[in-house]
């Protein structure tokens, strides 16, 4: 039995009972079962529907109008030409949907058509566009493609929706920068909110922001956000649950809004998100499309970045600001846009080379070429990447001792003149991170946080048995709005003034906050985090550590998204097969707000 097989066969009992109510027969019930345990093992695993194909026989094999007939006389299932909702909704391509996930969808696709209308510019404004563009992204007479960055910046300008999607160090930060100093430029009184989905997310925003503002000009930097919310902060969080200050009815008071690493956004929540949107607003979206898709169902912010296009008429637009030809921005159009004439991606990677150790192996794995990924790190022909070979099923002694010497750094800050200073401690914290693909077993983080706490320990407070200690990590598991301490958070445990132990965390204005232990909220170990929960943050080296087999986590966009965490070095301990079974495993999540979009939906 599957861990979501119980919740699976209590919702299949619910529709069974309702089926019955309305007067099913024998054979609907029993269809009205198989449909209802099958939509929520699929939801349980992050997909937003299910597909007939997967119905057990004897439905499998008949045929779509057939049984899609089947299922409505299950009096479970609604379709579009029904009067009234149902628990279950089936459409005309064979997806079957929990009845609120295929109503996100629908609001969604509906509510980012609305966004997504350019405006409307007159000449004066495109030339006063123009030549801002031009100053914060300086035409380059060396290049063969159009500027991307810049080319993203006219696009924000120039409509209510823009999705850019990069990789690390490929300018997103860079880009909104120049956006948002254009349109402060132009247009002074504009609101402007910055957002992400986790408080980690949110603070390592402002941050980089902060850092690459630090040359404009006062009245520019003075009009920027000085805080990043998280998106429940932003939308305002109610004490019922699922329900935010913030809708359709009562939009956000704001005229633009960025949102860093959207990748991380569910469709429950970006619908929420967008529907909240004022009309005539702009809301950008930064995310990376090869990452990993939010924990909760859907991966929304793939599926809007999944294709790249422009209509003649946009790029004819577009191509007089970013300064090069119509045809240059077809040219690089792939693949089918759900949202043509609103996506960029970014491609140059300034953090690393293509060619660099991480660069390369962040190619070969999203591309799938994980045994000449694996060859080629076995050679160690690059000192930023390192490959340990561990095929055990716990981590063998290379793979603990490659640990223990990523965090040296760290035992070396508690023990030296500034042991005690959180914000010392931290930046030594952060030059190393193990990353897990699991949480439970000897290879996971659980284990990993175990083996480097009683090194911490016995460095710090040998004599001591409580839970708390001196350069104890700790990510905080739930959101505390009282505490300001949020899901993804990460403290030390240091004392405080008066001797006594607090745990520190800090504040967007650069200081710290010291919190007794007993009020936090549930929290874990931060030595090792899974891929999931890494997320959002940067390391100076990253230290993957594989499951002892090819568990369905084990995806290549767990791959990709725990190598490119890494800013200069990257390790990866266990099973060669194991790699190579991830790359070649891609996140399949089935959805339908692909075709929603491209139906132009209202």
């Amino acid at each position: 039995m599957t861990p979501n097989a119980p919740l699976a066969d209590g919702f299949a009992h619910h529709i069974t009972r309702w089926a019955k109510r309305a007067g099913a027969s024998e054979p609907a019930v029993a269809l009205a079962e198989a449909a209802a345990r099958l939509v929520s093992a699929a939801t349980a695993e992050g997909h937003v529907c299910a597909h007939v194909d997967a119905l057990p026989s004897p439905w499998q094999a008949m045929p779509p109008d057939e049984l899609h007939t089947a299922l409505m006389a299950t009096g479970v299932v609604a379709d579009d030409a029904s009067a009234e909702p149902a628990p279950l909704f089936a459409d005309d391509n064979g997806r079957v949907y929990l009845w609120r996930y295929h109503d996100y969808e629908r609001r969604l696709a509906a509510a980012l058509h609305a966004l997504a209308q350019p405006f409307a510019l007159g000449d004066a404004d495109i030339a006063r566009l123009r030549a801002q563009l031009d100053q914060l992204f300086p035409t380059d007479p060396q290049r063969s493609e159009p500027d991307r960055q810049k080319l993203a910046a006219a696009l924000a300008l120039q409509g209510g929706l823009t999705v850019i999607s990069g990789g690390p160090g490929t300018g997103k930060t860079h880009t909104v920068v120049g956006l948002l100093a254009t349109l402060l430029t132009l247009q002074p009184n504009t609101r402007v909110a910055l957002a992400a989905p986790t408080g980690k997310a949110a603070a390592r925003m402002m941050e980089t922001l902060r850092r690459r503002t630090a040359d404009l000009p006062d009245a520019i930097r003075e009009r920027l956000p000085t805080e990043a919310w998280t998106i429940h902060r932003l939308l305002g969080v109610t004490s019922e649950a699922g329900r935010f200050r913030h809708h359709r009815d009562n939009p956000l008071p704001i005229d633009a809004l960025v949102v860093d690493e959207a990748s991380m956004l569910d469709l429950a929540l970006a619908t929420r998100l967008v529907e909240a949107m004022p009309a005539g607003a702009r809301l950008i979206l930064l995310g990376d499309k090869d990452q990993l898709a939010a924990v909760e169902a859907g991966a929304v912010f793939a599926e809007l970045s999944a294709g790249l296009g422009f209509s003649d008429r946009r790029a004819a637009e577009l191509a007089d600001l970013a300064g090069c030809t119509a045809n240059a921005l077809h040219d690089i159009a792939s693949g089918v846009a759900p949202l043509p004439d609103s996506v960029v991606w970014l491609t140059e990677s300034r953090r690393f080379r293509a060619d660099s150790g991480i660069g390369r192996l962040a190619a070969d794995i999203n591309a799938g070429r994980g045994a000449e990924a694996l060859a080629w790190m076995q050679a160690a022909a690059d000192e930023s990447v390192r490959w340990i070979n561990d095929a055990g099923e716990a981590p063998g002694a290379a793979s603990l001792a490659a640990v223990l010497a990523g965090y040296a750094p760290y035992f070396e800050a508690l023990l030296g003149p500034d042991g005690h200073d959180p914000a010392a401690l931290m930046r030594a914290l952060d030059r190393f991170r193990v990353l897990c693909a699991v949480q439970a077993g000897p290879r996971g983080v659980v284990a990993i946080n175990d083996f480097v706490a009683q090194r911490v320990r016995r460095l710090t407070t040998p004599a001591s048995s409580s839970p708390w200690y001196r350069g104890r990590a700790v990510m905080i598991l739930r959101n505390d709005y009282a505490l300001r301490v949020f899901n993804g958070d990460i403290g030390l445990c240091v004392p405080g003034p008066d001797g006594e132990l607090a745990v520190a965390f800090p504040d967007s204005d650069g200081a710290w906050r010291l919190l007794t232990p007993s009020r936090l909220p549930e929290h874990a170990d931060a030595f090792a985090m899974t891929v999931h929960k890494s997320q959002g943050s940067e390391f100076e080296r990253v230290h993957l550590l594989l499951p002892g087999s090819a568990a369905a986590v084990m995806t290549r966009e767990l791959a990709y998204t725990a190598v490119t965490r890494a800013a200069s070095a990257v390790e990866i301990s266990g099973n060669g097969e194991v790699f190579i079974s991830a790359c070649a495993q891609p996140t399949r999540r089935r959805s339908g707000l692909g075709r929603q979009l491209m139906q132009g939906v209202h």
